[in-house]
């Protein structure tokens, strides 16, 4: 085994230990660490078996195995990066939504001051 697939092993067990310290310190929520764990630990059972970095390599048509490790690696954080992405999109038009629903509903509540301060003078 050479170096590179070491290090992969190291960081993905840093990878899982900071999802885990996230979760459990609430900066990261449960749904979001289960994509990141899954990318974790499979980078680790790639890196840690010989015989899954081979068949990787073959699979991809490489000739090198650590490069079809390098390669499945960028493909899985594509892959959760992309899910991020959605998720981010998501949220940012549900808080453009809620941002005009409040803005309409701060219009109502000024309407309905003005109208009971008018009627109250009169």
């Amino acid at each position: 085994m050479g170096r590179l697939p070491v290090v992969f092993a190291a960081l993905s067990l840093a990878l899982i230990l900071a999802v885990l310290r996230g979760v459990r310190r609430a900066h990261i929520r449960v749904e979001y660490s289960v994509a990141w764990l899954f990318a974790a630990l499979l980078l680790l059972s790639l890196s840690l078996s010989d015989s899954a970095l081979r068949w990787a390599g073959t699979l991809l048509d490489s000739s090198d195995p650590t490069a079809a490790l390098l390669v499945v690696c960028g493909c899985i954080f594509v892959v959760v990066l992309y899910r991020s992405s959605l998720r981010i999109s998501g949220l940012k038009d549900a808080n453009i939504a809620l941002a005009q629903r409040v803005a309409i509903l701060e219009y109502r509540l000024e309407s309905l001051d003005e109208k009971i301060a008018s009627q109250t003078t009169a």
